[in-house]
């Protein structure tokens, strides 16, 4: 099956050069929309500037499209295709963020904080941490953001090394005599990639319906 991955940026660049063409998938740039009427996979890591043309593709071929984007204008429309939503793809964070999801109500009225730290050059919206911060019942503007590197090196001890690409989570919930603190930290690419290549076996595999399925949904069928 031809996987195409759409965006000229650090990540999808980093797809590019990490996914590997083998006998199940042949992975190619989207330049723009293929004349094939073939059934293919299209991984959206862009700004969505050619998101109206990849859906056209999607509709046309009954393609699914792996939306890598958080806050996609693909959320909230009617689709004729399958659409996978993955705002993170590291699969061990988003197994840890699904418990948070099936337990989160249970820390109501306690006090959270919830920290996310990433790279400095990281301008969109921490959508992992807004995920977090929506299963716990916290306000998404009680999410402290750090992109300074000393609090990133001293307080969170990331290697400078990952400075520029890293991910930070900690959470801490404390009721004033005793405190849970919970942390994940994600560094280099390598997650990444692996995660999505996860994703997209799953796809080859599954026989979607046309419509818009979470990632979560995926994991509570063990699909990845």
């Amino acid at each position: 099956m031809q996987v195409f991955v759409a965006g000229t940026g650090k990540l999808g660049s980093e797809l590019l050069a990490s996914l590997t063409s083998n006998q199940r998938q042949t992975i190619l740039p989207w330049h723009s929309e293929p004349t094939s009427n073939e059934r293919s996979i299209v991984i959206h890591a862009g700004s969505g500037r050619e998101l109206q043309t990849i859906s056209t593709f999607c509709s046309r071929t009954s393609s699914v499209l792996i939306e890598l984007s958080t806050g996609s204008a693909i959320e909230s429309v009617d689709v004729c295709f399958p659409v996978v939503l993955c705002p993170n793809t590291n699969i061990l964070m988003l197994k840890f963020m699904h418990m948070l999801e099936c337990s989160g109500s249970l820390f109501s009225g306690y006090d959270i904080q919830l920290t996310e730290s990433h790279q400095a050059s990281k301008k969109s919206v921490p959508g992992t941490a807004v995920a977090i911060a929506n299963a716990l019942s916290l306000s998404i503007d009680k999410i402290a953001s750090v992109r300074d590197t000393a609090p990133q090196t001293g307080e969170f001890k990331i290697q400078e090394e990952h400075l520029g690409r890293h991910a930070f989570h900690q959470i801490r919930i404390n009721d004033g005599s005793c405190q849970i603190a919970m942390e994940s930290r994600v560094v280099g690419d390598a997650p990444y990639a692996h995660g999505v290549q996860q994703i997209v076996s799953a796809v080859i595999e599954q026989k979607l319906l046309n419509r818009v399925y979470s990632i979560t949904e995926f994991i509570e069928k063990r699909w990845v």
